[in-house]
């Protein structure tokens, strides 16, 4: 299989951030996948709803050395885009929002978005890229959110979700949905796996729709560790996401890393981001948990660069979220 020519991030390229659309090559480390705010009924107990708390967790980030991160809460689970600009421009640290769903397990019964149509889900998913998000999460799009400086607080991704195994028929919905807007406003996408699994069959659905591999990015992939099917992955041109270090109780940080050395030798090393995606307040220092967003920056990171070098740790962290985060030329003045 021939590996895609992966184009370089230029400064001529742009990121649409909660502040704004910005230079790619002001965004630094990038921190892929985390959370600021979400309520879901899947993690009952466990909310991220309290500004200052998240600000402060977001400020550790940075003080860690993160430059920027992904807010990877779709759609009705919690979402405050005014709150994670403000958090943004006090802190310092760069922030893409996401829209779009997640799996079905997210959304309680009867939960308006599961109940969206195709054309409804494409409507509501452009207008959080285009015109901003909606400050208040509901059904009903309510007026859109304003940063600090009363501009539209905007999308600058995608998400998608699916199940084990599993795409269900709103699953397939919103993976349609999403590609179908990534490829009018130049966003990408961002699809959440659930234990790595289904992603050849993730990537078909979006295929199928004309999203090219190389605007996806597949979310915890190192959920299951198998070396040769990320190379495979990354040789196809998507991209994926590491996300599942500190969580001992699946696998230790170790195995990670032995699983990222091997995927990188063998694959496509263009095509291989770093997040952390702690999303539980029991989880959040600033929340009264552990071990904190800084996990990824102070434990992890220093042990990939012992490892493999600062190139590696580079590309990781800057140069290939840079690239996927680009706004396509054709709709960088969406």
């Amino acid at each position: 299989m021939d590996t895609p020519e992966a184009p370089s991030a230029t400064a001529a390229g742009l990121v649409r951030t909660v502040l704004g659309d910005r230079p790619v090559a002001d965004l630094g480390r990038v921190d892929y996948h985390e959370h600021l705010f979400q309520v879901s009924p899947l993690l009952a107990g466990d909310e991220l709803d309290d500004e200052p708390a998240s600000g402060g967790e977001a400020a550790l980030l940075r003080q860690g050395g993160i430059d920027a991160m992904v807010e990877a809460t779709p759609t009705g689970l919690g979402r405050d885009p005014a709150a994670v600009a403000r958090i943004s421009e006090t802190t310092g640290i760069t922030v893409v929002h996401i829209s779009g769903g997640h799996r079905d397990e997210h959304y309680a019964a009867g939960h308006w978005l599961p109940a969206c149509d195709f054309t409804q889900l494409i409507e509501r998913f452009e207008a959080d890229v285009r015109d901003g998000l909606p400050a208040v999460d509901g059904a009903e799009r309510a007026a859109v959110a304003l940063g600090p400086g009363g501009e539209p607080v905007r999308a600058g991704m995608l998400k998608a979700g699916v199940g084990y195994w599993r795409i269900s028929p709103f699953e397939r919905r919103v993976l349609e949905a999403v590609a179908t807007v990534a490829l009018g406003t130049g966003v990408s996408v961002m699809v959440h796996t659930e234990h790595g699994s289904a992603a050849w069959e993730v990537l078909d659905v979006l295929a199928g729709v004309g999203l090219p591999a190389d605007r996806v990015v597949l979310a915890h992939m190192d959920r299951n560790l198998d070396p040769g099917l990320h190379a495979e992955l990354t040789r196809s041109g998507a991209y994926l996401g590491y996300d599942g270090m500190a969580r001992h109780r699946e696998a230790p940080d170790a195995a990670i890393l032995d699983c990222l050395e091997r995927a990188l030798a063998d694959g496509d090393p263009t095509r291989v981001l770093l997040g952390g995606d702690v999303a539980r307040k029991s989880r959040y220092r600033a929340y009264g948990g552990m071990p904190g967003l800084d996990y990824l920056p102070r434990r992890f990171v220093p042990r990939v660069r012992e490892r493999l070098g600062t190139a590696a740790v580079d590309a990781l962290l800057v140069d290939n979220p840079g690239r996927v985060l680009t706004l396509r030329e054709s709709s960088a003045n969406a």
